[in-house]
């Protein structure tokens, strides 16, 4: 499936341009955004080659990756980063992840992604299953994907390397049939 474009009240999932890149980098070269993320802040040549790896995902078939902007919508606004990776260990399953800016934070943004990403999967790509992994600390993303109807199911030990430590996940996931009853916010 290309391009991707979907809205929500405030927001759309689209394909990453070339000249998102600055809006990426805000992100992913953020060491406040990439805290509780599973790597060290990204250098802008890094994510030069993210956005470049990402666009010919893109054009792949089939496609099994789904990097995509966040932006808000009726403009051209990056303000976060959503994936959806096919999981090749388990049928119509995948697993997800999602940054924001740190001043997109707070006000909702976190719950519209998510449930853009979880109707991309259910809704456009007939998943299954999707799962999502968090740092332990990050109190606000279990918040985020438990309003977007997701379930905490456990902990994989030790799962993270970063900044010379291990560190756990906790796994979050969504069925299809629960997303269906999933009742959209107000």
């Amino acid at each position: 499936m290309h391009p991707v474009s979907r809205c929500s009240q405030r927001l759309e999932l689209r394909e990453l341009a070339l000249d998102d890149v600055d809006a990426v980098f805000a992100i992913y070269g953020s060491p406040e955004a990439t805290e509780h993320l599973s790597f060290e802040p990204r250098t802008r040549t890094d994510v030069e080659q993210i956005v470049a790896r990402s666009r010919s995902s893109a054009a792949t078939t089939p496609r099994t990756e789904y990097a995509l902007a966040v932006a808000r919508r009726g403009g051209n606004d990056l303000i976060g980063f959503g994936r959806i990776a096919m999981d090749p260990h388990q049928q119509r399953a995948a697993t997800f992840g999602f940054a924001l800016r740190p001043d997109a934070w707070g006000v909702g943004y976190g719950i519209e992604t998510v449930r853009l990403l979880l109707g991309l999967g259910f809704e456009d790509l007939n998943l299954h299953r999707i799962w999502g992994a968090r740092s332990p600390l990050n109190a606000a993303s279990a918040r985020t994907m438990t309003a977007a109807g997701m379930t905490e199911e456990g902990v994989i030990r030790e799962h993270v390397q970063k900044a010379g430590k291990w560190r756990d996940s906790v796994v979050h996931s969504v069925l299809d049939h629960e997303w269906l009853r999933v009742p959209e916010p107000s």
